[in-house]
């Protein structure tokens, strides 16, 4: 029976160990945690950093992976090559062990002619007679495999699919005009699944696979069913993890995520590295995302989120019960509740050379750690008038957390105060003189940055009136 690649198939990153080496067990646990949920595995892939193994590991990795799959999935062995000589060795090492098929990706780094690509092909499919796929990612090897190529090639008895991933949906859309008859597209993008799936891919080979699997069988189920309303809610759930897959270095942000879900991916093989391709607060939001996904058990360290009454909050600033009790502080407060994208905003206005002007200054002067205030700007070098700081209420663990305060609540509070004074809320006379200071409560779990700038606005907005309505410092 001819082999039919389709379905979902987990692009499997390879698992070192500190020094670097193949971590076998690792790489097992991880076929493991897969392969109920699949419908073949893909070793020494792009994402298993097959440009990074010598010849010996892949042929090492093709067969832990067969042996491990134990004929109940197939394994697309990655036998890509920059020369056809090897990509032949390693396609024919492959077959002889009982891999299902190979993933070879187009001739990378000295790109040939599209007679050099259509040879390079037909010359490993005449080699050997194992199913062979296709594979176009031109952000890595530098060129797309020709169309018209992949048209001649299709009517190669055991060339059977293409993968691309090139997240070029017209060139997917190309590709299918050209041969959706003959063989198969799977989708190798993981950010444009559901367009290519409705558009006619046979399935999916792709590195999120192997952290989500159960999504994207849900997602494919939904598309043959004809229910794109559930496959599109579903690839918009994961489509902030696929995103940071896609674009910060492949298998370093996925080994930070398999890592959290406790299988022993290990780091990658230099020159990739955290801290070069993905910040410390990237790896932050790829926790969160993947609690929001219940893959991974909520980390509560740290996480205490609680709203301290205006007085307490205020009186953490330098201004006594006596202060607040009277004209020359009018303070207000807001919340507006949204799960994790909750906010709450207390504000105190006040004269700018009095008591309030001088804890403004103090509070950029001397800043404390994980409460560090920031002024308020419209845009570079245009601070809002009134002056207004902001300080978080909760102290901040990470830049991930410092960026939700200082990025969508500081763009939010600056345009709720122009807002203010232009529809005559703030007095026009007051927007010299008066300075304000705002605590913002924002849960630490806090991702959605629209839903954050929006409900921080509303918050802003409602302080605001209800602070102006009282004396704005006079």
């Amino acid at each position: 029976m001819k082999f039919e690649p389709n379905g979902v198939n987990p692009a499997l990153v390879t698992p070192f160990h500190k020094d670097e080496g193949i971590n076998e067990d690792g790489f097992r646990a991880l076929i493991r945690s897969v392969i109920s949920h699949v419908d073949g595995i893909v070793p020494c892939g792009t994402t298993g950093e097959f440009v990074y193994l010598s010849m010996a590991e892949r042929k090492k990795l093709f067969e832990i992976a067969v042996d491990e799959a134990n004929g109940k999935v197939p394994v697309i062995a990655g036998t890509g090559a920059c020369s056809t000589r090897q990509a032949v060795e390693l396609t024919g090492f492959a077959h002889d062990i009982g891999a299902s098929a190979a993933l070879i990706v187009g001739p990378y780094y000295l790109t040939p002619s599209d007679k050099g690509f259509y040879q390079h092909y037909r010359t490993i499919a005449d080699s050997c007679p194992i199913p062979i796929l296709m594979y176009n990612i031109p952000q890595v090897t530098g060129s797309f495999i020709p169309t018209r190529v992949i048209e001649d090639l299709s009517g190669i008895q055991n060339i059977v699919g293409l993968k691309d991933s090139s997240g070029d949906l017209t060139y997917t859309m190309e590709i299918l005009d050209r041969v959706r008859d003959r063989i198969n597209v799977m989708i190798g993008h993981d950010e444009v699944v559901l367009p290519a799936l409705a558009a006619g891919c046979s399935g999916m080979i792709l590195a999120s696979a192997q952290v989500f699997p159960d999504i994207w069988q849900r997602v494919y189920k939904a598309v043959r069913d004809n229910d794109l309303g559930t496959a599109r809610e579903l690839q918009m759930k994961v489509q902030k993890l696929t995103r940071m897959y896609c674009r910060m270095g492949g298998s370093v942000p996925l080994k930070a995520s398999l890592r959290m879900m406790g299988i022993p991916a290990g780091r990658a093989r230099r020159p990739l590295m955290e801290g070069g391709s993905i910040l410390h607060e990237d790896i932050a939001e790829i926790r969160v995302e993947l609690e929001k996904l219940g893959k991974i058990p909520r980390d509560e360290t740290g996480m205490g989120f609680s709203i301290v009454p205006i007085g307490e909050s205020l009186g953490d600033l330098g201004l006594s019960a006596e202060d607040l009790a009277g004209k020359e502080y009018p303070h207000a407060s807001s919340v507006v509740e949204a799960g994790n994208e909750k906010v709450s905003v207390h504000m105190v206005a006040g004269n700018k050379e009095g008591k309030l002007g001088r804890l403004f200054a103090y509070q950029l002067t001397y800043p404390r750690h994980g409460y560090e205030a920031l002024t308020t700007i419209l845009e570079p070098n245009l601070a809002v008038r009134p002056s207004t700081l902001i300080i978080p209420g909760v102290k901040q663990k990470n830049l991930r957390q410092a960026n939700m305060i200082f990025g969508p609540v500081q763009s939010a509070c600056a345009k709720a105060i122009a807002d203010s004074v232009e529809l005559g809320v703030i007095p026009e006379s007051q927007t010299e003189s008066v300075v304000m200071i705002a605590k913002v409560f924002l849960s630490p779990r806090a991702s959605a940055r629209e839903i954050i700038y929006k409900n921080s606005y509303s918050a802003f907005i409602t302080a605001l009136k209800e602070l102006f309505s009282v004396g704005g410092g006079e």
